[in-house]
């Protein structure tokens, strides 16, 4: 077990960051994948003290030049990378698609879904020849909801979709595809907001059928089982971590009203 190889993009920080300590717990070797230097080599540096083995490669993934170069480095430094995790994304501003900024819009997108396209296709080619590996993309729950950030999340339903055709395509060599939608995760900088009076929590919360937000941890082990042969039998999913907000949001609006509110 020590010897597997997980790779993961947008490793330095939130959900890659809890998804790169997670797997490293279940006894892989981590490639930290960013463009973040300093906070790369923090995870880095923290995973080594644990007694874990890391390396950070600083690449951008929208560059696909630099992720085939990269995903070779990889795997001449630390052997054949089993697991993938495409977690590197840009956090865009509400806005509308009349007035929006196409030049960001087009940098989200070569970010986020060209992003997670060239790091499936530079990896899972490289997972062939041993026909084993699983890759989990990171979805939202914008893949399935309709909301105000017109590159986010048109984006994430594509990466959805993305996924799927992976899965068809990948199975017949045991590798398995799937995607996970997380919800607002209680990320440092989320908590951050609204400690500082920036975020509302009771609005964020409003929406969720749970009193109960994910922490990074939460989606971290959704990754792990993912990957696992515990889920062998899973792949082209879309799995929500978003306690209940893609179930209640459409439940609160019924005009017959909602039964328990009803006297």
């Amino acid at each position: 077990m020590r010897s597997r190889v997980a790779a993961i993009t947008g490793g330095a920080s939130g959900l890659g960051e809890a998804a790169a300590k997670r797997l490293a717990a279940d006894g892989y070797n981590v490639a930290i994948i960013d463009v973040d230097d300093a906070q790369g080599q923090r995870v880095v540096g923290e995973l080594a003290d644990a007694g874990h083995t890391a390396n950070y490669y600083r690449c951008d993934v929208s560059d696909a030049a630099a992720v085939e170069a990269t995903a070779a480095k990889v795997e001449s430094d630390l052997g054949v990378v089993e697991v993938l995790v495409s977690s590197a994304a840009m956090q865009p501003n509400p806005e509308c698609v009349l007035d929006m900024d196409m030049a960001a819009h087009e940098r989200m997108w070569k970010v986020n879904y060209f992003g997670t396209i060239h790091a499936c296709q530079s990896f899972a080619k490289r997972m062939i020849p041993h026909e084993r590996g699983a890759i989990v993309t990171l979805g939202s729950i914008h893949s399935r909801m309709p909301l105000p950030l017109p590159a986010y999340n048109p984006g994430k339903v594509a990466i959805e979709r993305m996924t799927q055709l992976l899965a068809a395509e990948l199975g017949r060599f045991n590798i398995r595809v799937n995607c996970i939608g997380p919800t607002h995760v209680m990320t440092p900088p989320l908590v951050a907001a609204i400690a500082a009076g920036e975020r509302d929590q009771s609005k964020i919360m409003e929406p969720h059928a749970l009193n109960y937000l994910p922490e990074p941890s939460d989606v971290a082990e959704t990754i792990a089982f993912l990957v696992s042969e515990r889920a062998r039998a899973i792949t082209g999913v879309f799995l929500p971590i978003d306690s209940g907000i893609i179930s209640k949001d459409a439940f609160v609006t019924y005009a017959g009203g909602i039964p328990w509110s009803r006297k």
